[in-house]
């Protein structure tokens, strides 16, 4: 399988509540690279790089937690970047 990079803004109650030390922790257990980081309005933004089955099981992941609400999704397909780690940012 060939791997996709996403750049992903996430809208919803999605400050405050763990959001992206929880996507740290998914992205780690799941072997993704990229970053995550809050926004000023509110949102927060993630470029995410792996298999693409991998980063539809993150997804699921952060909108199984009870304190993050995920009200929708902007999603784009990226190229892909060198890294070897997932951060937040």
């Amino acid at each position: 399988m060939s791997e996709v990079r996403k750049h992903i803004v996430f809208h919803g109650r999605v400050q405050g509540v763990g959001f992206r030390y929880t996507a740290k922790y998914l992205a780690q257990s799941l072997e993704l690279t990229g970053w995550v980081r809050n926004e000023y309005d509110g949102t927060v933004t993630m470029e995410v790089q792996g298999r693409e089955t991998l980063i539809n099981k993150l997804l699921v992941g952060l909108n199984n937690n009870r304190f993050i609400t995920i009200d929708w999704i902007d999603t784009d397909e990226i190229p892909l970047e060198e890294e070897k780690s997932f951060r937040v940012k």
